[in-house]
């Protein structure tokens, strides 16, 4: 007088592949726009980048009177310079908080020539591409061009 009910159930096939094509639909729809999104953020995030530097740069220049030469470079906002114009006000700390040079949202330099062509210096990121020029989203970014 044994009875045995089988009332387990699960999934059938049918049913786990309408998930699996609904779940690629909706990946094939959001995933672009989420990609996408990530440039925005790093062209973004360079632009800030850029503003905070220009910001050092007038502050070295408030206390000693010029902004430091291309030789001289970006370092001159952590280190005293020791050649070309020494400054003889110089922050004992330094101009930048974070106490080292930032690399832009890619991996590489900052460029900084002084004087510049476009003004009395020129700060750009290479973009994307890391190359001089560039369309679109590989466009290089500078600060006589960010709006």
């Amino acid at each position: 007088m044994q009875r045995t009910v089988n009332n387990r159930r699960g999934f059938t096939l049918i049913e786990i592949m309408v998930v699996i094509v609904i779940l690629a639909l909706l990946a094939a729809l959001v995933g672009p726009k989420i990609i996408g999104r990530s440039d925005d953020a790093k062209l973004a995030d360079a632009k800030v980048q850029i503003r905070n530097l220009e910001t050092a740069l007038k502050l070295y220049k408030l206390d000693n009177g010029n902004y430091p030469t291309t030789e001289q470079g970006m370092q001159a906002l952590l280190t005293k310079p020791t050649t070309g114009l020494i400054p003889k006000n110089y922050r004992q700390e330094g101009y930048l908080e974070s106490k080292k040079l930032p690399t832009d949202p890619w991996g590489g330099d900052y460029i900084y020539l002084s004087p510049g062509e476009h003004g009395d210096y020129d700060l750009c990121s290479l973009g994307s591409d890391g190359v001089k020029g560039g369309e679109g989203k590989g466009a290089d970014i500078c600060n006589w061009n960010i709006q």
